[in-house]
């Protein structure tokens, strides 16, 4: 079996000889028999111990048995007690869900504090059929099929060459001593359930169950390679990056089928799920502006682009159009169009102002003779105003619903939300509008158009020159 380990080792690169792997080891039958290999086969360990305090005086016999191995193979020992009920309890999540959660980040900070290279569970073959059941009765995408991996980041899981019958022939022959976990016999969990009566109803249909779903196992895991390459190919042809959001062409993404397969796995990075990225789908042939959200970002359906940006307001809720409670729309979410509340931005500008600089906007400010030698830009980072017009101290802020003005080189006046339309603006651009106003009256649309009232003429004698840098 020591053969076999190494093997097995070699096989899916774990780690190599030289370095150094924190066992966790509970005092079963599984780790006690890793613990056991390790040692024969040479190799540096050290061995860690978590007692989640949930059977009374099983739970530091547990500690004290594991203790005592440690001393026996004399390797370092590091053990912790955790009070999982009330953590668990606090954090709302079963036992279960708590005891994985504490344990991995404390296996994690040992790691790193004395230095080992990975941190090797228990798990075997049957371990991972058990788990490729759970996946299947909860629903899972390809990646929940293909059982535990052997190796997933600094986790390592040396015993899964092995079966649990062959485990327990070693364990007897050798007359090695473990502690018998008293949950493991009830059925209150479903992998219990699954290994006390799902596992033996298939072991009586084929007698070698282990080995030839093992085999599907790792077949699944070469599919899911090839799943995964092609996934990243579409995607790095498809998902561009624009500054801060992330940009999906709905042209190229109609091209692909299946659609909702490729989009959930561009999505899934954004914290979409599967009924939200079919909500998407529908909504690809409709008019632009429909907004989904997610718990870290916001996808706006444009005309040609889903655009993917971070949520401002960072929270980890899962925002919902409409609270199913009170069936009235969330305040949180702003329907296109609505501009921003006044309130959010308001910056007063005076009239010795040289610079301003907020959010994502920096401006210059410049006064001066109107002389025939002035040079007028035609650039829409440019605006010439008359001086004489403006009333200060001006303001920038961020465009309302109903604001109106008199867009330079048409006649008469318009609304900014039509302004928008003509001009194609997509919801973010038109979240990142800023206006620089005259008692109230539109001066320039930032970067876009300024007001006609407040052109340069024949008449003009000074000019205020603004420039979006």
């Amino acid at each position: 079996m020591i053969t076999a380990l190494l093997n097995h080792i070699k096989k899916e690169k774990l780690f190599s000889t030289t370095e150094k792997v924190l066992l966790t080891v509970s005092g079963g039958i599984d780790s006690v028999l890793m613990c056991e290999l390790f040692h024969k086969a040479g190799l540096n360990f050290g061995i860690a111990h978590c007692n989640f305090q949930l059977r009374a005086e099983e739970s530091d016999e547990d500690e004290t048995f594991v203790s005592a191995l440690a001393e026996r193979y004399n390797v370092p020992f590091h053990f912790i007690k955790f009070n999982t009920s009330v953590y668990a309890k606090k954090n709302k999540v079963s036992i279960q869900k708590a005891a994985r959660g504490l344990r991995y980040q404390w296996f994690e900070e040992i790691r790193k504090e004395y230095n080992y290279n990975y941190i090797a569970t228990a798990h075997h073959q049957d371990d991972s059929i058990e788990t490729f059941f759970i996946n299947l009765i909860r629903g899972t995408g390809i990646s929940g099929l293909h059982g535990i991996l052997p190796k997933h980041g600094t986790i390592i899981r040396p015993m899964l060459f092995s079966s649990k019958s062959e485990i327990e022939s070693y364990v007897k022959k050798h007359k090695l001593k473990y502690r018998e976990d008293s949950s493991n016999a009830s059925d209150k969990y479903v992998r219990n359930k699954i290994r006390h009566h799902v596992s033996p109803v298939l072991k009586e249909l084929n007698p070698g169950f282990e080995n030839t779903f093992n085999k599907t196992i790792n077949h699944l895991r070469e599919v899911e390679l090839i799943y995964k390459n092609d996934i990243e190919t579409k995607r790095a042809k498809i998902v561009k990056q624009d500054n801060n959001n992330i940009l999906l062409s709905i042209k190229h993404l109609k091209k692909l089928q299946p659609i909702t397969t490729y989009l959930y796995e561009f999505l899934k990075p954004y914290n979409y799920n599967a009924s939200t990225v079919e909500e998407i789908i529908s909504t690809l042939d409709r008019e632009s502006g429909k907004q989904f959200f997610s718990s870290t970002h916001r996808l706006i359906k444009d005309r040609e682009l889903l655009i993917i940006e971070l949520r401002k307001d960072s929270q980890e809720l899962r925002i919902k159009n409409q609270d199913p409670r009170t069936k009235k729309q969330d305040p949180r979410i702003k329907k296109e169009d609505t501009g921003v509340d006044k309130k959010d931005s308001e910056i007063t500008v005076l009239k010795n102002q040289k610079t301003i600089e907020l959010d994502n906007l920096k401006l210059s400010f410049k006064s001066e003779l109107r002389s025939t030698n002035t040079e007028i830009q035609k650039l829409a980072s440019i605006a010439y105003l008359d001086l004489e017009k403006l009333e200060f101290p001006l303001e920038i802020r961020k465009w309302q619903k109903g604001d109106v003005f008199y867009p330079f080189g048409m006649k008469g006046k318009k609304k900014l939300s039509d302004f928008f339309i003509d001009k194609k603006l997509s919801i973010n651009q038109k979240e990142n509008v800023w206006l620089l106003t005259s008692k109230g009256q539109i001066t320039w649309v930032i970067g876009q158009r300024i007001d006609n009232r407040f052109q340069i003429t024949d008449k003009t004698r000074k000019i205020y020159i603004v420039k979006l840098l």
